[in-house]
């Protein structure tokens, strides 16, 4: 699937519009529409590969809200859907590392097809905290699909079937993305201007 990634690494390109107060100031950097394309890019390839498996894809929230509510849309295929909760930011601008279950699933996935829908994978401590707690669920097969990819902070080998975008490691809010819960409505991606040290 590598080869199907959007990457947008070469710089942080100014598109526009800032939201926010200093020291928390974020440009926009990717648009709405572009987004949408390349999630209907995602769910054209999940429809051929999960056609007639009915697979139940699990939202992690709070973040991928949107981006599985807009990939369920395109799909066209029968499919259920879960959500699980985890944290691992709290009101930070970066991982703290130590992951925290706040609540599983509620759908008995064992002998199922599963995707998890995960809005940004940056280190990978999270997919692999839940890769493994979905394993211990025995499911038929696990994917992952993430919006957005930071890859020069992945740091396992765990396998992501479903890329969206490859992003700088730069925080970003929009599209479900929040710092301190705010800015998800934004139907654009921003980044933060001015990271703090």
């Amino acid at each position: 699937m590598e080869s199907d990634r959007q990457i947008l690494l070469n710089g942080m390109t100014d598109i526009g519009e800032i939201v926010g107060e200093p020291p928390y100031r974020f440009r926009r950097y990717l648009r709405a529409e572009d987004i949408n394309k390349r999630v209907q890019e995602i769910a054209q390839k999940i429809r051929a590969d999960y056609a007639n498996r009915n697979p139940i894809f699990v939202g992690v929230l709070n973040g991928s809200f949107i981006f599985l509510a807009d990939l369920l849309r395109n799909l066209a295929i029968p499919c259920e859907m879960d959500f699980i909760k985890i944290s691992s930011y709290e009101k930070a601008i970066k991982s703290s590392g130590a992951v925290l279950m706040k609540k599983d699933l509620d759908a008995d996935v064992a002998n199922r097809h599963v995707v998890l829908v995960e809005d940004i994978v940056d280190t990978g401590g999270s997919v692999r905290f839940l890769f493994d707690h979905f394993m211990k669920k025995k499911p038929a097969s696990l994917a992952i699909a993430t919006l957005f990819l930071k890859p020069e902070v992945f740091q396992i080998k765990s396998h992501l079937d479903y890329v969206g975008f490859e992003i700088p490691n730069r925080f970003v809010v929009g599209y479900g993305l929040d710092y301190g819960q705010q800015w998800r409505h934004l139907p654009d991606l921003y980044v933060l201007m001015d990271e703090p040290a």
